[in-house]
């Protein structure tokens, strides 16, 4: 971990000058943007700023360069992984302030927005443009805080990620140099890119200020499913079966007993205690029945039971609500715990071997942790759900994720599908990337000598060779 600024006072002295009261000192502000909506411990800033231009945002690293101050950007703070946690204390800069639509090409399928927007609120903004965001972590997070941890969620199996809808950006670097990185145009030959190198960054390189971004048509006809399963196994090979047909699923869900049991007393569900699929379809009227009767088809061929349908946009909001609020419908399961969440990501064909090891593991290590994910494209996470003044339990979860992580990689799959590393995974990194993160920490060696982005998370400590 990098040191602590010795003295922030000289900077935020300085900073104050011209943010006003913009710069929040409060112990409740700062104690907001420390914390974590997983089991880590809060780590305050000694500050918030609150820029509303990309000029500010460049004057405000320029002074925190000359004192030697930490960064952190801030969004929503829905990260899983202690990303925006001031480790090393230092200046949160929170881009509230900054959540304008700037311009919208609806000829071209693409917006400029500015970071602290949220995907909700972008998608508010199109709705008589027939185009809409689609990217869906399931959190209203801000699209700044998705591209920065290259988030993705229940829609990437039709629409991708972060990595496929960010088409350029501004960005402020560690010495207050404002640079664009991309273009509108759909593809570049024209040296490095740099896109791809700030999406995933988690703010370790640079403070975005603007995003462009790709849209995607308003389907036509939109329909939500749901169906039951006897057992984990048949209801994994079914999601397997319907991506290998090339069936165009928009969404395809998987929750297990321990997620229904969580939905039944959060929400009144009254959804048998037993594994299930949510699926959703996009496209055409008859494109749409199409895929349906053919995913149909290969459900009930796994033991599925009938599809429960809706066209009806009130229902399908309700079903993918839930889905959304799975988190903290599974902390409810233990009132007062904290959750471990895992997040690892395997290729299809090891979908199915993958989450019924995992659920052994769960089971040996002697804890509870509903399974769920978006396992269309492989992704799923266990939450463990624990005591966090419970050493021994603690110390097993950890070893369970960590069990996990290594049975992802063994897969050839990833530590991590969409929450990033932040602080829980860093010390997974190495076992994934091998020399690959030395050149990582390298990266940001050159764009940031002080280590003042966010010090602490995603690569090596300086000087450390992975």
């Amino acid at each position: 971990m990098s040191p602590k600024c010795h003295d922030p006072e000289p900077a935020l002295s300085e900073l104050s000058a011209f943010l006003g009261n913009r710069l929040a000192r409060s112990k409740s502000e700062r104690d907001l943007h420390g914390g974590s909506e997983s089991h880590f411990a809060a780590a305050p800033p000694n500050a918030v700023a609150y820029p509303e231009t990309a000029e500010e945002v460049a004057r405000i690293v320029r002074v925190a360069a000359a004192h030697g101050l930490p960064l952190i950007g801030y969004g929503q703070g829905t990260s899983l992984e202690a990303q925006t946690s001031a480790i090393a204390g230092g200046l949160t800069v929170d881009f509230a302030r900054m959540a304008r639509v700037l311009a919208v090409h609806a000829e071209d399928m693409d917006v400029v927005v500015q970071p602290g927007i949220t995907r909700e609120a972008l998608n508010r903004e199109l709705r008589a443009t027939g185009l809409f965001f689609p990217v869906d972590p399931g959190a209203d997070a801000s699209l700044g805080g998705m591209a920065s941890t290259r988030a993705s969620g229940t829609t990437a199996v039709r629409y991708g990620t972060m990595r496929d809808r960010v088409l350029g950006l501004q960005v402020v670097l560690a010495d207050g140099r404002v640079i664009r990185t991309g273009s509108r145009a759909r593809k570049s030959a024209a040296g490095y890119d740099l896109t791809g190198l700030f999406v995933g960054a988690e703010g370790t390189l640079g403070l975005i200020t603007e995003l462009t971004l790709r849209l995607a048509g308003q389907p036509e006809a939109v329909s939500s499913a749901i169906c039951g399963f006897p057992a984990i196994g048949p209801a994994v090979e079914a999601v397997m079966a319907v991506i290998q047909s090339g069936i165009g699923v928009a969404r395809i869900e998987f929750t297990d007993a321990a997620t229904a049991r969580a939905f039944n007393a959060y929400a009144g569900t009254g959804l048998p205690e037993q594994p299930h699929l949510l699926l959703e379809f996009h496209g055409s009227p008859a494109g749409v029945d199409e895929d349906a009767a053919r995913t149909g088809e290969i459900v009930q061929g796994f033991g599925g039971s009938d599809f429960q349908w809706s066209a009806r946009t009130e229902e399908r909001n309700a079903l993918w609500q839930l889905r959304h609020n799975a988190y903290y419908a599974c902390l409810r399961l233990r009132p007062g715990a904290r959750a471990v969440v895992t997040d690892i990501c395997v290729p299809i064909s090891r979908l199915a071997e993958a989450v019924e090891a995992v659920t052994a593991m769960v089971e040996r290590a002697g804890l509870l942790g509903p399974i769920l994910g978006h396992v269309g494209d492989g992704n799923f996470h266990a939450v463990l759900l624990v005591d966090p003044g419970d050493a021994d339990e603690m110390a097993r979860a950890r070893t369970c994720a960590t069990e996990m992580a290594e049975l992802a990689l063994g897969m050839g799959g990833t530590i991590t599908g969409e929450h990033g590393i932040g602080i829980g995974k860093r010390g997974l990194m190495q076992a994934e990337h091998g020399e690959a993160w030395a050149v990582m920490g390298a990266v940001k060696q050159a764009l940031d000598p002080q280590d003042l982005m966010n010090p602490g998370k995603l690569v090596p400590d300086p000087g450390r060779n992975g």
